[in-house]
């Protein structure tokens, strides 16, 4: 019972959050903080997401080969390699790592 509570609070969270998004005035939509942090926040929600990813396991902070992949990535993608070329050098650094030390 108690998950069919939560699936329904959380829709309905997500409807009044939708919503509330409709009934925002465009005036305030349309002022240049707004433009710029809506262009902005994609990047930085990824980023977060990545960084979460990497660098933690469960509720603890971890540093293993991913952050080596991690690492090998942000080099390539400052090199401006391709995206195929970035996540097969940063997958490939991560297991060489891996499979040489046996860290993480």
């Amino acid at each position: 019972m108690s998950t069919w509570v939560a699936v329904l609070a959380a829709g309905a969270i997500a409807y009044a959050l939708k919503l509330a998004g409709h009934l925002v005035p465009a005036r305030l939509l349309e002022h240049p903080r707004a433009r710029r942090a809506g262009a902005l926040l994609p990047a930085a929600l990824l980023a977060a997401l990545v960084v979460v990813q990497t660098a933690s396991d469960g509720d603890r902070l971890v540093a293993d080969a991913r952050l080596v992949g991690l690492g090998v990535a942000a080099v390539a993608l400052a090199l401006r390699a391709p995206f195929l070329v970035v996540i097969v050098a940063a997958a490939a650094a991560a297991a060489g790592v891996r499979a040489l030390t046996g860290w993480g």
